[in-house]
């Protein structure tokens, strides 16, 4: 199925009447022939005894992490019955496990999901219409009607957003003021510090670190958008590639010169992903490098104690002109019904407590992800500890609204492979883009 368009979903003036908790289970139809949407309607906890739900969350459990999905899973027992299989699932590995997943039938009830990703599995067909379940709760009214974008698709809504992100630079405050080094305001900058970090701690640390794997347009995309580029545009009914156009070359050639010629990054190390450039960091061999706020908690773990949430601290990228944060990726979380659940109704129901507003407030937070309740977003914005992100977010842009960008951003690494093509120095800079460009057409515009 090729999915023709994204639209936002449309405002509504009040909460539906339908009340889920309160209605009758004898409207016709059995569970498993229930859409989640038809199926919130006859929810009710005793039915649920004995059941077990299967729940994917992504990411690496860490201290913070396992307390609030404790948390969220006893609730979600008591009040249905039903018990949770949790199964963690790394970044790097998710695109592999929901495919197997699609394969077999042998998925999950209720997964996360990177926002961007929505619309490659719901072409798929992997993702249940929830459409009635996200606007009869009176918790997601609150949301604002903006940050559906990626979630509805066709009229119809296949997620409900759970934490919005963006990008900054995570740093070692405590170098930096042994350094005498000033939050980096421009690219010179950045690069200066980075250089400063590797002269005095050693060639073996990354003073910021090069991300050439899965997630590695979460990094180039900031200096690519800040130059004016971007990756491609929807013009004439079909994707045009932009990345052999000037701005995005100019983007691209600051990044790959972090590593080709300002040599603070190692070429040995062109393949990691931001996850393993946290274990780096966790055992002093990075300065810097750009992630989200969830990776505090994790590097303090990793370190056993060695590097506290203290020592660390985020800036904005800075832009082109210097003059503020360059835009990052507007991403998020979210959390979704899987399409082969024999669970509608009790998948239904966790959805509804995962992201209402008590743990959906509190899954933001704890995963260094900005909240999407009006009030907690504004409490946050306040938190200078999260500055830089409420200051980022402001100018954040999102990917290629495309069902196949997952495939040419994760499956087919066009721009790390590209990237790699010109550090080696097996390609110039125009020939690896003009090649990624051709293939990036090819992707996007598959039917």
């Amino acid at each position: 199925m090729r999915i023709s368009k994204i639209t936002v979903a449309t405002a509504t003036s009040a909460v539906l009447a339908l009340s889920v908790a309160a209605c009758s289970s004898g409207s016709g139809g059995t569970q498993a022939e229930k859409t989640p949407s038809e199926a919130a309607s006859s929810a009710s906890g005793p039915q649920f005894a004995g059941k077990t739900l299967k729940v994917w969350r992504l990411g690496a459990p860490n201290e913070v992490f396992e307390k609030y999905m404790n948390d969220l899973n006893g609730k979600f027992e008591q009040q249905t019955g039903a018990k949770v299989e949790l199964t963690w699932v790394p970044w790097p590995d998710s695109q592999k496990k929901w495919t197997a997943a699609l394969a077999s039938g042998e998925g999950p009830d209720v997964t996360e999901f990177g926002n961007d990703q929505v619309s490659a599995w719901v072409a798929q067909e992997a993702l249940a219409d929830i459409t009635e379940v996200a606007k009869s709760t009176a918790d997601f009214q609150q949301i604002p009607q903006n940050l559906w974008g990626y979630e509805t698709i066709d009229g119809k809504i296949y997620a409900v957003p759970w934490g919005g992100g963006t990008r900054a630079v995570l740093y070692r405050k405590d170098w930096f003021s042994e350094l005498k080094i000033e939050e980096p305001k421009t690219w010179d900058e950045l690069i200066a510090a980075a250089k400063k970090i590797q002269k005095e701690k050693g060639s073996d640390v990354d003073g910021l670190a090069f991300n050439g794997g899965s997630d590695a347009n979460m990094s180039l995309s900031p200096f690519v958008w800040s130059a004016g580029g971007d990756f491609a545009a929807f013009e004439g009914g079909k994707w045009v590639g932009k990345l052999t156009d000037p701005a995005f070359k100019e983007g691209f050639q600051f990044y790959t010169d972090l590593v080709a010629k300002e040599g603070v990054s190692g070429k040995s190390r062109l393949n990691l992903n931001s996850i393993e450039i946290a274990q780096r960091f966790a055992a002093g061999k990075v300065g810097m490098f750009v992630t989200g706020g969830w990776d505090i908690a994790s590097i303090e773990e990793q370190s056993k104690g060695k590097i506290k949430a203290d020592q660390m601290a985020f800036f904005s990228i800075p832009n082109k002109e210097g003059t503020g944060p360059a835009p990052a990726f507007q991403g998020g979380n979210d959390i979704a019904v899987w399409k082969d659940t024999e669970n509608p109704e009790l998948a239904a129901e966790y959805v509804k407590l995962a992201a209402g507003q008590e743990f959906g407030g509190r899954y933001a937070k704890e995963n260094g992800l900005l909240p999407l309740y009006p009030d907690a977003l504004a409490e946050y914005a306040n938190d200078p500890a999260q500055k830089a992100f409420a200051e980022t977010f402001k100018v954040a842009k999102g990917f290629p609204a495309d069902p196949q960008w997952a495939e040419a951003n994760d499956t087919k690494a066009v721009l790390q492979n590209a990237a790699r093509a010109v550090i080696k120095g097996e390609k110039d800079v125009d020939a690896a883009l003009t090649a990624a460009n051709k293939e990036l057409e090819e992707i996007l515009n598959q039917q």
